[in-house]
């Protein structure tokens, strides 16, 4: 079956998985438009049932290699992030984002700054000194969030069953703030999907 997206088309299967009637086990692959796995692509389920998503940490983005990494994070709405810096060289790490606008002054090798996130959306980041350098840090209202691995899969437990929301977020993804949504319906037995992301 295919939905189809802004710019994307989707292609669902259900399975039948050994899990708890009250929660599901969502299972999502995401692949590009030539069938390659989506590395790093983050996957949020969305349900009014869903408890509210709590930090656990510790939640850390690390200036290492002149780089942001990961490259992509995600985090729950109200974690503190950690920015520790890697690198013998000076960052002056900052976003515009609306989420999250910040700015944080030129700091060296083994120090670190702290920034909480607190509104649910996606964070672009930036170094002021090394234009190179971008990064993003997801900010997710859902407990039901993972990052897609080599395979370009993810595995999510415990999802209320009933009508969600599946949010799929890439720096690939040629979309409004990089991310893409699809309606689905979970059964208690469980659910899986194949995204297949067309710019």
């Amino acid at each position: 079956m295919r939905t189809p997206f802004p710019r994307a088309a989707i292609a669902a299967a259900l399975l039948t998985l050994p899990t708890a009637a009250s929660a599901a086990t969502v299972q999502v692959t995401v692949r590009q438009a030539d069938g390659t796995p989506l590395r790093d692509a983050v996957v949020m389920v969305e349900s009014a049932a869903a408890p509210r998503a709590m930090p656990r940490g510790p939640y850390v983005m690390e200036q290492k290699n002149i780089a942001f990494q990961p490259h992509v994070l995600v985090v729950p709405v109200g974690a503190q992030v950690l920015f520790p810096n890697r690198d013998t060289v000076r960052h002056h790490v900052y976003s515009f984002s609306k989420p999250k606008r910040f700015d944080l002054k030129l700091y060296g090798r083994e120090d670190q700054r702290s920034v909480t996130f607190d509104t649910a959306g996606v964070v672009a980041l930036g170094c002021n000194i090394h234009d190179t350098m971008n990064g993003f840090i997801v900010v997710s209202a859902t407990p039901f969030f993972a990052t897609a691995d080599a395979q370009g899969h993810v595995v999510i437990p415990g999802v209320p069953a009933g009508g969600v929301t599946l949010r799929v977020f890439s720096p690939a993804i040629r979309a409004p703030g990089n991310t893409l949504a699809q309606a689905a319906s979970v059964p208690a037995a469980g659910y899986a999907t194949t995204l297949t992301i067309r710019r």
